[in-house]
């Protein structure tokens, strides 16, 4: 069993960077969003991009919310670096998928083009930072998984 002292520690550190995830979620969520608005009022074609960015936006943040409530990380157990390590992967083709179209672009004063050159670097912040607390998440599995002695199997190390 884990004591509280160490669940204390390891849920206030892995807070902290979920905080930073979520408020990266909402960035992400607001910056892409604001085209997917303007295309519906314009009843234009909505490019399916812009809808992958907001779901991904969506899912980090909601799974940011589920992961700061206290215990829940820990009793996720081994699922939580598999779902970090998904989000990752979905932050990464986002940071991609927007890259290839805006990096090379020249801005020229325009304000929507300087804000997807900007919205890709917030992608690569929150894709780093979502690989950083999959490698955290497991190790931190790793650490405090729930095994038994080698021989009879029936004390907990």
């Amino acid at each position: 069993m884990l004591s509280r002292l160490n669940m204390t520690k390891g849920y206030l550190g892995f807070a902290v960077v979920y905080f930073f995830l979520f408020i990266l979620g909402l960035a992400i969520i607001g910056l892409y969003a604001t085209d997917v608005q303007r295309a519906r009022e314009l009843h234009a074609h909505l490019d399916s991009k812009w809808v992958f960015a907001v779901i991904v936006g969506c899912l980090s943040s909601f799974t940011c919310l589920f992961y700061l409530v206290p215990f829940v990380f820990h009793a996720m157990g081994f699922l939580a670096p598999i779902w970090n390590l998904v989000l990752f992967i979905l932050n990464i083709t986002l940071f991609g998928v927007f890259a290839k179209l805006f990096l090379h672009e020249k801005a020229h004063g325009n304000g929507a083009i300087m804000r997807m050159k900007n919205a890709i670097w917030v992608d690569l912040a929150s894709a780093l930072l979502w690989f950083l607390v999959t490698l955290g998440s497991a190790a931190y599995w790793w650490k405090h998984r729930d095994v038994r002695t080698r021989f009879t199997g029936r004390a907990r190390v």
